[in-house]
């Protein structure tokens, strides 16, 4: 999928309720051994990226720092269900206290009183914490409206 399809999608108006939702995202990447592992994840979206955050220690890095390529779906919880399927790439940063898009995160999904407290809680983590940003290369709405899942459209 060429960028402008996948910010097409992307800019499409459930791609853009999911994307500043307070549902889930779920990360799934590629384990040493080859099996698939996925973890519920708070995220961003910047526009062009979807960012989530780890403690700096989290095993999950070193792999996705070797196996960068990841998938993300964000789906909502109730009827007609809709979901955001993105595959990308993801870039490892360190940062030392607290992912500026994390504390965004947490006011989102938190609101902004408690967001700001959990984030001083989180402030002093040891290690501090890696920003993972993932820069969508595939995207899929499925809205169980006028777009499925491909088994069962016509």
């Amino acid at each position: 999928m060429n960028n402008m399809a996948v910010l097409d999608v992307l800019n499409d108006e459930v791609a853009r309720q999911l994307l500043t939702s307070t549902e889930l995202a779920r990360l799934a990447y590629t384990w040493r051994d080859g099996t698939p592992r996925v973890v519920p994840v708070w995220f961003h979206w910047t526009g062009t990226e979807v960012v989530v955050a780890s403690p700096s220690r989290a095993p999950k890095l070193k792999v996705i720092g070797s196996r960068p390529r990841v998938a993300v779906t964000i789906d909502g919880s109730t009827w007609p269900y809709h979901a955001l399927l993105l595959r990308g790439v993801a870039k490892l940063e360190h940062v030392d206290g607290v992912v500026p898009e994390y504390a965004a995160a947490a006011e989102r999904y938190f609101g902004p009183e408690q967001g700001r407290a959990w984030v001083a809680q989180v402030a002093g983590m040891p290690g501090g914490m890696t920003r993972v940003s993932i820069t969508p290369t595939h995207a899929t709405i499925l809205d169980f409206e006028t777009r499925f899942p491909s088994a069962i459209s016509s």
